[in-house]
């Protein structure tokens, strides 16, 4: 538990949110359901083992604070209680509510220790990938996949580290027990056009045949992609994303954009993950209740491929 201030109140409330989800008891020392409510809370946030941290903020003693607050969510009476994720002010509740209603609250917004485990586990398969050990971070992502069928990030991550591994047969059985998802993420998609890809390239034309096919007719279309699909699955991204553009140059609606929707593809394999944080300080000294959000450093390569796939669509 940690009280907060306007001098601690981005780095302990704001940024500690981006890193697990923070609960902001808003009380004051004079209100009888305030000393209710508060032994419920730092009971819960024992019990919840980490998963939330639990903040305090008096009402009296830091005013702009509280005011935002309840203005920001039309409330007028303590205790009353906000949720921070990812650096934002989400959901509150009213009030001195029994344990088991602020049970019912926490169990919406933090993640269970499977969740947690699971991510963790993400993260180390992410280390064991950097330094090369793709058999162990493979093993992670499994288990990772295994604890959490929901987590599409951590499924989307297993999948492309098969797929860059070659094993494809794998890869084929994890995309399919995720039935109905493809079309509603895109990191999942995009792992479906490059698991499609590996498999029509093993039994692929020959490049040359290939490349004879595209000289004697640059519509060739179907020969062009079956190029761009070798190059693809070889990860020759760029090579691929080439072929593509010829084909979306000269037509953009063949065979229902696939060529297209295979561009984006690749681009969205080669992107890297955004990694969200609050900013250094408010403008002016002013507060702000939700922190801003910053984007990595882009790819110039990627930059420059989608500078070139909205030149040939406008």
């Amino acid at each position: 538990m940690i009280d907060i201030s306007l001098q601690n109140f981005e780095a302990d409330l704001i940024n500690a949110s981006m890193q697990q989800p923070v609960l902001l008891d808003i009380w004051a020392p004079w209100c009888g359901p305030c000393k209710s409510l508060g032994p419920v809370l730092e009971k819960l946030e024992v019990a919840y083992a980490g998963r939330f941290k639990l903040a305090k903020l008096n009402s009296d003693e830091q005013p702009e604070i509280s005011g935002q607050l309840s203005q920001m969510f039309g409330v007028r009476s303590i205790p009353f209680c906000v949720m921070f994720k990812d650096g934002q002010p989400v959901d509150g509740f009213v009030g001195a509510l029994p344990e088991a209603e602020v049970r019912k609250f926490l169990d919406k917004h933090v993640p269970s220790a499977e969740e947690i485990a699971a991510d963790e586990g993400v993260n180390e398969a992410h280390e064991l990938l950097a330094e090369g050990n793709t058999d162990s971070a493979l093993e992670r992502l499994q288990e990772a996949v295994a604890i959490n069928p929901g987590n599409d990030a951590a499924r989307a991550d297993y999948l492309r580290a098969l797929l860059a591994a070659g094993r494809v047969a794998e890869a084929r059985r994890v995309f399919d027990a995720a039935a109905g998802k493809h079309m509603l993420d895109a990191r999942l998609a995009a792992c479906g056009l490059w698991l499609a890809a590996n498999e029509t390239a093993a039994t692929a034309r020959s490049p040359e045949a290939l490349a004879a096919a595209i000289a004697a007719n640059k519509r060739d279309f179907d020969a062009r992609f079956e190029l761009a699909q070798t190059h693809f699955a070889a990860q020759r991204f760029t090579q691929a994303m080439d072929e593509l553009l010829e084909i979306i140059m000269r037509d953009k609606a063949w065979s229902d954009e696939l060529a297209r929707k295979t561009y984006v593809a690749i681009l969205e394999l080669m992107s890297k993950p955004v990694a969200a944080k609050a900013e250094a300080a408010a403008p002016k000294g002013a507060l702000e209740v939700a922190g801003k959000m910053s984007a990595a450093p882009s790819d110039p390569v990627v930059d420059q491929y989608r500078r070139k796939l909205s030149m040939a669509l406008f």
